[in-house]
């Protein structure tokens, strides 16, 4: 794995900076708010620190080296006291009017780095309390973060270490041109224009319920019928699901069941155990897609649930969306997303049927993207 960097000013940042910009004593050195536990949980996440510090006029008759050294070597072993190491201390002792190259935001002191092409660049990031740091950041090329009364190290801590679980996926074919955003870590604002209004209203379900923010355009072949921009929203939403959850470390995996008014709906994934459901649906990386009528047909003919599902429902169409392409969405969206889902729904009124299994669908997904720990939740190390 490439490694990931923070690349960390010193003063008003690490150590509060005192008036005269020059911490040049062991009295004028005290540490900046939360910089410790944000660190350690920054190194627990695997990033490597590397300091970057402008330090005008060092060397001079105004700023010694000696009193400059005594302080900094007492900064960075109260740093090591507590578990934090600097792979590189990296100065610039010039002041502005010397226009030299390695002075920040000019990137001569990181020129070093900037030439090795073997760390993840994406991951890591340069954290300061100055414009010229987030300047220093933008030359380089990585994420700037800069300490203020709205932005702490704790939120720093935060964004470094909580995934981007965010994916944008398109799907273009003769039949259908599907554009899909989902994040996972955001609610609201959602949007959906498929053509068939019931059907954006039962991805709203998902993205409600789902506790997810979804953009949904499909263009399809809608002069035919609705089958095809029905199927390939599944696949396509399956699939961006299934990017953004990326290595899926931490997630609950499994979920859920939902009443609405006269209509019980579940989504399970364990089948042995449908009259006291306990889960809803598996994150598996094994798909699978199962419909149960047993609740509403228990003589079900002999093709099984997927002959028979059209006719538990009470009528052939919703708004201008064919129940029977009901099953067929979730099997799609299952099958691109490596999930295992089954699901029932009881008899009632037709809307609030296909409602409630779109409603308990999100819930469940809710539950099972939901981040609980660091681990991932497999026995067999991999989903």
């Amino acid at each position: 794995m490439a490694k990931k960097y923070l690349f960390i000013d010193r003063d008003g940042t690490l150590v509060k900076e005192p008036e005269d910009y020059q911490v040049d004593a062991l009295s004028k050195i005290a540490l900046t708010e939360g910089a410790i536990p944000a660190l350690l949980k920054l190194k627990d996440a695997g990033y490597t620190f590397v300091m970057v510090s402008n330090q005008d006029g060092l060397g001079t008759a105004s700023f010694p080296l000696d009193t400059f050294t005594h302080a900094h070597e007492f900064i960075l072993d109260v740093y090591a006291s507590q578990g934090i190491h600097f792979e590189e201390v990296l100065i610039c002792p010039h002041k502005p009017e010397d226009h030299c190259e390695c002075r920040k935001p000019k990137l001569g002191m990181v020129m070093g780095y900037l030439k090795d092409t073997g760390w993840d660049r994406a991951a890591s990031a340069f954290i300061g309390d100055r414009d010229t740091d987030l300047q220093m950041a933008d030359n380089m090329g990585i994420r700037g973060f800069k300490l203020s009364e709205t932005c702490s190290w704790e939120d720093i801590a935060k964004a470094l270490t909580t995934p981007c679980r965010q994916a944008h996926v398109t799907r273009r074919t003769g039949e259908t041109d599907i554009d899909i955003f989902v994040d996972l870590d955001r609610s609201g604002g959602s949007s959906f224009e498929t053509g068939m209004g019931f059907f954006d209203h039962m991805l709203d379900q998902i993205a409600t319920h789902g506790g997810i923010h979804m953009e949904v355009k499909v263009k399809g072949d809608l002069n035919v019928d609705e089958h095809h921009s029905i199927e390939d929203t599944g696949l396509a939403l399956g699939q961006a699901l299934r990017q953004a959850l990326g290595d899926k470390r931490g997630i609950g995996r499994f979920g859920f069941c939902l009443p609405m008014d006269e209509v019980y709906a579940a989504v399970f994934a364990d089948k042995l155990n449908q009259d006291n459901v306990t889960v809803a649906l598996d994150i598996s990386g094994r798909p699978h897609a199962d419909f149960d009528l047993r609740a509403l047909d228990s003589a079900a003919d002999a093709d099984g649930p997927h002959a028979t599902l059209e006719g538990t429902f009470s009528r052939p169409y919703t708004g201008t969306m064919p129940v029977q392409m009901v099953p067929h969405f979730f099997e799609s969206l299952a099958m691109a997303m490596g999930l295992t889902l089954h699901l029932c729904v009881t008899e009632g009124n037709c809307h609030h049927q296909v409602e409630a299994l779109f409603k308990a669908f999100g819930r469940a997904l809710r539950q099972a993207v939901r981040i609980e720990s660091r681990e991932l939740p497999s026995s067999k190390g991999t989903l």
